[in-house]
């Protein structure tokens, strides 16, 4: 049943993707078309790149420093952690928040790299709580049909095999991960659950009109439905069962001392450096 507070909010729009597949032109163009219809939106983008958690990003990404699969995989976290008040605020405004890349992508990447101790629920894990999605859209294309777009490879997760691995478990979020143990990546299908939000692909191998199309279609629709109050998800956070069993050692892992330990010593060791 539609309420009045699902009426009034803006809807959370998510675009995910490899990179140079498209999202940040996607996104732009999305911000035109709603702007001419008169309706307030707003771009965010992940990793936000100028608070001092981003910069500490910005810095690994470009292989200024090396981190920890875990140091990087918490930061990237905190970094969307950062924008949860103003994620809060804008939809309560009526504001549309179109958002290029989230949490998904944290998963993901981080899951990728193919470090044991980085299982799919320990990646999952510093996710909750997080507002969800009203739509995800995964802009599909190869790796090679990335890379030949140019302008690939100078970040540290802009090589082949990784941004393979990375399309692979995309896929496996969108289909619930069925099939995912059959794809080499050494994980198990009972790691995988189908992401309650919906994770729509879309074609992204096209010209950008074409693509924008197809995007503009899906996201129109889901925005129509939020404006009537029949989705109502996006200010919810993001429930427990969504991520798994987690182990034991993972529960006492994500114990609040040593999480804050963690991110104090990422602190004191970067400060000096001119990332804090």
């Amino acid at each position: 049943m539609a309420s009045t507070e699902n009426e009034s909010r803006g809807a959370f729009i998510v675009l995910e993707g490899l990179d140079r597949s498209g999202k940040t032109t996607q996104v732009k163009l999305l911000e035109e078309k709603f702007t001419k219809q008169g309706k307030n939106v707003k771009i965010m983008r992940f990793p936000d790149r100028t608070t001092p958690i981003g910069q500490m990003i910005d810095a690994y990404l470009k292989s200024d420093v090396e981190m920890d699969d875990h140091v990087i995989h918490l930061l990237f976290s905190a970094n969307r952690w950062e924008a949860v008040k103003q994620i809060q605020a804008l939809l309560a405004s009526g504001t549309t928040i179109l958002c290029d890349r989230y949490y998904h992508s944290g998963i993901v990447y981080s899951a990728a790299k193919q470090n044991p101790s980085l299982t799919l629920p320990w990646a999952r894990a510093p996710e909750r709580g997080l507002p969800r999605p009203d739509l995800v859209l995964f802009l599909d294309l190869t790796e090679e049909q990335a890379q030949a777009r140019g302008g690939w490879g100078g970040e540290v997760y802009e090589r082949s095999g990784m941004q393979k691995r990375v399309r692979e478990l995309f896929w496996g979020l969108s289909m619930g991960g069925k099939d995912i143990a059959a794809q080499g990546l050494g994980l198990d299908e009972g790691e995988w659950t189908q992401e309650e939000e919906d994770l729509v692909v879309v074609d992204a191998g096209g010209s950008v009109e074409e693509v924008a199309e197809e995007v503009w279609n899906k996201v129109q629709g889901r925005v129509e439905q939020v404006t009537r109050g029949e989705v109502g998800r996006s200010s919810n956070a993001l429930p427990a069962e969504l991520f798994g069993e987690i182990s034991e050692s993972e529960e006492q892992l994500w114990g609040v001392g040593l999480n804050i330990e963690v991110y104090e010593e990422y602190f004191e060791l970067n400060s000096n450096a001119g990332y804090v």
